[in-house]
C-alpha cells in the first residue's frame, strides 16, 4: 500500500493502479462512498464531467491525484483520506473517459445499493 503520493507520472506503482481491474472498481466505490457523485456523476457537465476525459488540471495520474488530493478547497482529501484510496480514486476518475454510457448507468444503478455520502465531510 503506497504511503506517499505518485512522485511523477512515470511512478512504477501506478501502472498496479491503474492497469488492475480491483483497484479501479474499488475506487469506484470510494467514489460512492465519498459523495464524489454528488458533483462528478452521470449527470456531470463541464468541467465537473470527468467522463470526457478533458482535465483542467492535466491527465496524467499524479496531475488528477493532486487534483483530488489538494485542489478541493475546504474538503482537504490529501489529509483526510487515506493515501491507497486516493491512488483507487484517481485510477478509477482516469478510467471514466473509456466507460460507455451503459457502464456509468450501470454503475449509478449499481451503487444505490452501497452506502453514498451525499457530500463527505470526514475526519477532520
Amino acid at each position: 500500500m503506497p504511503q506517499t503520493r505518485p512522485r511523477d507520472g512515470a511512478d512504477p506503482r501506478i501502472a498496479l493502479y491503474q492497469a488492475n481491474v480491483d483497484q479501479v472498481a474499488q475506487g469506484g466505490r470510494y467514489f460512492a462512498w465519498y459523495g464524489c457523485q454528488a458533483c462528478h456523476g452521470e449527470s456531470a457537465t463541464g468541467v465537473r464531467n470527468l467522463a470526457d476525459g478533458q482535465w483542467r488540471h492535466g491527465g496524467d495520474f499524479d496531475q488528477v491525484f493532486a487534483s483530488i488530493a489538494d485542489r478541493h478547497g475546504a474538503l482537504r482529501y490529501a489529509v483526510r483520506v487515506p493515501p491507497e484510496q486516493l491512488w483507487q480514486l484517481t485510477a478509477y476518475a482516469r478510467d471514466l473517459p473509456l466507460h460507455t454510457p451503459e457502464k456509468l448507468h450501470r454503475q449509478a444503478v449499481d451503487q444505490r445499493a452501497e452506502p453514498v455520502g451525499n457530500s463527505w465531510s470526514g475526519p477532520q
